[in-house]
């Protein structure tokens, strides 16, 4: 039998030096990325939309990543705040407990019902300033719980010298970044730590540049400082068409959702600049159209031929099961057909992208500018 290496007189094993760091740091500081890796994302709470869930991880079907700080932004009406109750929502049949930081008072109980969030365990917290935030998160975060905290939104919520001091913007001109830059030096690795996750819903603002070439290459910017966007780990844009086409109607015609498209801005997940597109409806009913935005992300494939105005989902056997547009809701109700569907997701939206098969514009958003897969 082979005898062990001997360790060398005065030499410590890694373990021991992280057990030295881990004991002088008082909490696990160091760790074996083999057995335990801190910045692995283990859980993603999903979005409530499966197309977007299937382009935020390279080669996974993912959601929101737990223990990472993730932006929402968009323009005014796209859906943010429907999007995070959704989020919220799963988050709470995963087990996780929500704290919503409210800065906007434009949520009723009645609309986070109908979003499916359990109203009793939400802990709902005014939001009246960003000190008041960042210190309720640090003061929930020593609970040793596991939480997903939404702050909505961090663009209208002012610091205190903004509360205290008058209406002259140049007398407070980037308070709100340096507070935002040595709070989240102070929060993200415990946030990390707890696994919880921190959920940020921010404005998207026309980017007022001298520079055509800016203007037309970087058309928004978002309030908050560099900081947050370096502590990003995900940030999905959200936009929206003016056309009419984009607008959801009853069958008398009335207003009840819109279009929206989502680009993924930034991704330490191998998916920057990805894109899809789903509507959100706030009408009599509450949420995503997940169903409907599955066909837009499949159709065009190989396993979707059309003719005319039918067309079939072709299975992995060769046989084929026809259908209209306008019915594509309804056939989902078989789970033979939905079954196929996932996989078709699977395969067209999520591997091939992993493998970089086909058409690297099929993937990306078509303006996004200088795309390159290295």
């Amino acid at each position: 039998m082979a005898k062990a290496k001997e360790q060398k007189a005065g030499k410590l094993s890694a373990a021991d030096l992280r057990a030295k760091l881990n004991k002088k740091a008082g909490l696990n500081i160091a760790h074996n990325l083999q057995e335990d890796n801190p910045t692995e994302v283990k859980e993603w709470i999903p979005t409530g939309s499966r197309w977007l869930d299937s382009i935020i991880c390279r080669g996974k079907l993912a959601g929101i990543p737990v223990g990472k700080v993730v932006e929402i932004a968009g323009l005014e009406s796209t859906g943010k705040s429907y999007m995070a109750c959704q989020i919220a929502a799963n988050a709470q049949k995963m087990g996780i407990r929500v704290a919503y930081f409210d800065s906007e008072s434009a949520i009723s109980p009645d609309f986070l019902e109908d979003t499916g969030i359990d109203v009793k365990e939400l802990l709902y917290i005014q939001a009246t300033s960003v000190e008041q935030v960042l210190e309720s998160i640090e003061e929930l975060l020593g609970t040793g719980e596991k939480f997903l905290f939404i702050w909505d939104s961090l663009a209208l919520t002012p610091a205190i010298s903004d509360i205290e001091g008058d209406f002259n913007p140049q007398s407070s001109m980037a308070v709100k970044a340096r507070i935002l830059a040595k709070g989240m030096s102070k929060l993200t690795i415990p946030i990390a730590n707890s696994q919880s996750t921190f959920l940020v819903l921010n404005q998207l603002k026309a980017n007022i540049t001298r520079s055509p070439s800016e203007a037309m290459t970087t058309p928004y910017v978002t309030p908050g400082g560099k900081a947050m966007i370096y502590t990003y780990s995900l940030r999905i844009w959200l936009t929206g068409r003016k056309a009419k086409a984009s607008r959801v109607l009853d069958d008398n015609g009335f207003q009840i959702g819109s279009e929206v498209k989502v680009r993924l801005e930034k991704s330490r997940f191998g998916t920057q600049n990805r894109a899809c597109n789903f509507r959100i409806l706030w009408g009599a009913d509450i949420g995503i159209q997940d169903d409907e935005s599955l066909f837009d992300a499949i159709k065009g494939t190989e396993s979707i031929e059309q003719t005319g105005a039918w067309f079939s989902l072709v299975y992995g056997d060769g046989t084929k099961d026809k259908f209209q547009a306008k019915n594509w809701v309804n056939k989902l109700q078989d789970d033979k057909f939905r079954q196929r569907v996932y996989e078709v997701m699977e395969d067209e939206v999520i591997m091939k992208f992993d493998k970089r098969i086909g058409e690297a514009s099929s993937f990306y958003d078509s303006d996004a500018a200088d795309i390159q897969i290295e």
